[in-house]
């Protein structure tokens, strides 16, 4: 089989030179390419087409592929270009969120230059029928804060009270929640002319309408809706001078005895506040 296939291999090979031999010797004597070579064109006529159309299309498919490469590059190039800008737009926001962070410590500080306090950043907020709280970033391991202290914002505005403390998270209750409770003013637009004390609550029936009430208003205090409420400071629970909000409308008891008011806090969206200041320590008048 092997000799068979030599054989061939060696007639095929003689037929080529032959056929290549006669087209060299007509074109050397007729000057043309002679009828075996016309006739050898013509058979390949077909073949030769079809490799060039091949190398045209192996083209198109190497200059595609590197158009895509190129393109996969640049696409590359600009996913990183985006990262930086992304990078630096979150850069920028905490430097801007820092920076106001520090002019309301600045601001607290002018104002309430008497008061031991913490500043903290609300993490959540939870409000149903039943309380209105939130979660500061501060507990009994990265803090001295304790149950029952004052919150605050930078404007001297009391917005609730440590009610639990965590290992790195507390929850606040704030004026509008049913278990909160405090001594205030009324009847005037500061503590210095105000009328007499009273107690303000967070209040069920209240609290849906984000307000809050005064309870136990005596005859003889005057006080009229736009009065501003501020905390007293009897007690030693809360500094005096924090105001609370105002009066909305001032109403009898229904039984009769007594006054009461609903108050709107003077931060009335308190779910936008992002940082607090918890009173750990101040000085009391009394």
């Amino acid at each position: 089989m092997k000799a068979l296939i030599t054989r061939r291999s060696i007639i095929i090979a003689s037929a080529a030179f032959l056929i290549a031999l006669i087209s060299i010797i007509s074109i050397n004597v007729f000057n043309s390419a002679g009828p075996v070579t016309g006739v050898a064109n013509t058979i390949t006529r077909p073949v030769r087409a079809l490799a060039s159309e091949v190398a045209r299309t192996f083209g198109n498919i190497f200059a595609a592929l590197y158009r895509y490469e190129e393109l996969e590059n640049r696409n590359e190039e600009l996913l990183r270009t985006i990262a930086r800008h992304e990078a630096d737009a979150r850069d920028a926001v905490a430097l801007a969120r820092e920076n106001q962070e520090l002019r309301e410590l600045l601001y607290f500080r002018e104002r309430h230059g008497g008061y031991e306090h913490e500043m903290a950043t609300l993490l959540s907020w939870n409000s149903d029928n039943w309380s209105h709280t939130f979660i500061i970033n501060r507990g009994y391991m990265n803090s001295e804060i304790t149950r029952g202290m004052p919150v605050a914002t930078e404007y001297g505005v009391l917005i609730g009270q440590v009610s639990s403390v965590g290992a790195t998270q507390s929850i606040v209750i704030t004026i509008l929640d049913t278990t909160f409770s405090a001594a205030v003013f009324v009847g005037g637009e500061s503590a210095e002319d105000s009328d007499g004390t009273a107690t303000a609550r967070g209040d069920f029936t209240q609290m849906r309408s984000g307000l809050l009430t005064i309870d136990h208003i005596d005859d003889d205090i005057v006080v009229n809706p736009g009065s501003t409420v501020v905390t007293s400071g009897l007690g030693g629970v809360f500094p005096p001078g924090l105001t609370i909000g105002e009066v909305v409308a001032v109403n009898p008891h229904a039984s009769g005895i007594g006054r009461y008011a609903t108050v709107r806090p003077m931060r009335e969206n308190m779910e936008t506040i992002q940082t607090v200041f918890v009173i750990m320590d101040f000085e009391n008048p009394e």
